[in-house]
């Protein structure tokens, strides 16, 4: 009983320091370094918690394991290391139930706990909104991106086209970079397509990134809960400019959202995108050849 008490009494000031190290650590810290946290900020949409605490908990069990089997194995070669005089092999330990049942299940139950976590998660994430405050389509090319805002009609449909970044001599970026306005605290579905290769739909912050295939459409729906200015990119290896393949995104309020979409109205810029650029004239059903002869 008194090296029980003892024990309870030696963790205290232990949980009692790491709770104060804990209540230093800034947001990023504590949500394992990835971006889009920010102190005394919103994260960046709704989805952004549940990303970085899968991303953080299994950290933690991982660094827990990864410390118990390196003290093992130094405790074993400490232990067990050949002392002065001593010839051959040590004794050789075999067939110990106990052990050979903890390193079999002990193992199996972090696969399962990994497993069922992140199976939870995904399906959160992968839940997609029936009526969407907002959809848009989101189109991957070689090398650049394109937006429509899709409204109740064809009429009500806005879009953006985007070019492939370009570099000074010294790499950085000069021109204007295609930009994906979105709502802030606006339920918001992309649809996401590719015009040619695969490539890979990335909002840095947002800690998602969702592949585009060609003939697959791929969906997306999520919440933006803070304003601001984010980077985005192809994240998908998809050719010799690939990592031209830029975009900005811009979460601003509903009435910026909606001025920035009549001003699509007002430059023409109506209805659904044209596939003047589609690269797969010659898929069946298109009235192309299929092998690519004249």
């Amino acid at each position: 009983m008194p090296s029980k008490r003892r024990l309870r009494w030696a963790l205290i000031p232990v949980g009692i320091a790491a709770a104060v190290a804990l209540a230093g650590c800034t947001p990023t810290e504590l949500n394992g370094y990835l971006p889009g946290f920010v102190e005394g900020a919103e994260p960046t949409t709704n989805r952004t918690e549940m990303v970085s605490g899968l991303w953080t908990t299994s950290w933690i069990v991982l660094l827990v394991v990864g410390v118990i089997t390196w003290g093992l194995m130094g405790w074993a070669a400490i232990a067990y290391r050949r002392r002065k005089g001593q010839t051959g092999l040590p004794v050789q330990l075999r067939y110990n139930m106990p052990i050979e049942i903890f390193y079999t299940v002990v193992p199996l139950i972090l696969v399962v706990g990994f497993f069922a976590f992140t199976a939870r998660d995904q399906t959160i994430l992968e839940t997609q909104y029936d009526d969407p405050d907002v959809s848009i389509t989101a189109i991957g090319k070689q090398w650049a991106w394109d937006f429509q805002y899709n409204g109740e009609s064809e009429d009500d449909t806005v879009w953006s086209m985007g070019v492939q970044a370009q570099t000074d001599e010294r790499g950085d970026i000069i021109s204007e970079l295609p930009t994906l306005y979105l709502p802030v605290d606006q339920t918001v579905q992309i649809k996401l397509q590719s015009r040619d290769v695969i490539h890979s739909f990335w909002i840095i912050d947002f800690l998602y990134k969702k592949d585009m295939y060609i003939g697959k459409d791929n969906y997306w729906s999520f919440t933006p809960t803070r304003e601001g200015s984010y980077a985005g990119k192809c994240a998908e290896l998809c050719g010799e400019y690939h990592s031209m393949m830029l975009f900005n995104v811009e979460v601003v309020s509903e009435a910026e959202y909606e001025d920035y979409l009549a001003s699509l109205e007002a430059a023409g810029q109506t209805g659904d995108i044209d596939d003047a650029y589609d690269r797969l004239q010659n898929l069946p059903g298109t009235g192309a050849d299929s092998e690519g002869d004249e």
